[in-house]
């Protein structure tokens, strides 16, 4: 059955891969962004009502995450507004492990329409679409919680269980937790980049105070530097996030994508085929 669906972050590493896969079904998709036309702003939430008129359900990834301050409030206004305009479900994208965006979760439990919670680990594509491609480009890749056992998650993994979220009604009232299939260090999933690349790429592990230190030397925006640090320190420091779940599988009736698999298809559309210079 064709449904209204308005997909947020419709740009993004998942929203671009969900209006795609919905499009294929045949789904009507309103992409929610700043540059379409109704546009969806999360600072500008007057305009948020248009974006939302006539549709049946709303995919939801809050930029630049759910952990930082605002994001709750701006959860509620979206929730209180969607049940004005009658929307029949709910699809938000969380993080696993993160006690913030649980908050958000919450509202949207509580809402009042059906839903279901995709927690993602770690993406995959932040090595090739995220601040991870810099130290790739330039041969050298500088992090802290280098020994972290991370089961990275790929984007099209989750964009395929949201899709199934958004368009069966199985899904209601169910919290997805998504991961690979293996867990794996930065340093290892490194090594799988550089031999699948044939480029020499080194890593050096540093303090958290030191990997900070070095992203203020770069005069990048504080709120970025805070969630950085906030996502090594409070989610990738948990030792449960390092937990292989199996809902994808569950869900889609198949292992997850490997990270290997990722880095060479990732590898034959040439994304790390430049070369920039390092900047750490």
């Amino acid at each position: 059955m064709k449904k209204n669906i308005l997909v947020l972050g419709g740009t993004g590493k998942t929203g671009k891969r969900i209006v795609k896969l919905l499009k294929d079904q045949d789904h009507n998709v309103r992409v929610g962004s700043r540059q379409e036309n109704p546009s969806f702003d999360w600072h500008r939430p007057e305009g948020w009502s248009a974006a939302i008129e006539g549709m049946d359900t709303i995919y939801i990834t809050y930029q630049p995450d759910l952990a930082v301050p605002g994001a709750l409030q701006a959860i509620e206004k979206l929730v209180e507004i969607s049940k004005n305009q009658h929307v029949k479900k709910l699809v938000l994208l969380s993080g696993k492990g993160e006690k913030e965006a649980q908050l958000c979760e919450q509202v949207v439990i509580h809402s009042g329409i059906d839903y279901t919670i995709v927690r993602a680990n770690w993406f995959n594509q932040n090595f090739s679409e995220n601040f991870l491609v810099e130290g790739i480009l330039a041969g050298h890749v500088a992090l802290p919680f280098s020994e972290m056992k991370i089961p990275f998650v790929d984007a099209n993994d989750i964009a395929q269980v949201a899709v199934k979220a958004l368009t069966e009604d199985q899904h209601h009232g169910k919290i997805y937790e998504l991961t690979g299939s293996e867990a794996i260090t930065f340093q290892e999933a490194v090594q799988i980049i550089s031999d699948i690349t044939g480029k020499e790429i080194q890593f050096t592990p540093l303090s958290i105070e030191t990997y900070v230190s070095a992203l203020q030397q770069e005069e990048l925006p504080a709120d970025f530097i805070w969630l950085i640090e906030y996502l090594f320190t409070e989610v990738l420091g948990n030792p449960d996030n390092s937990e292989i779940s199996h809902d994808i599988e569950k869900v889609l009736g198949r292992k997850p994508i490997t990270f290997r698999e990722y880095a060479e298809k990732t590898n034959a559309l040439g994304i790390w085929n430049s070369v920039i210079e390092p900047s750490i």
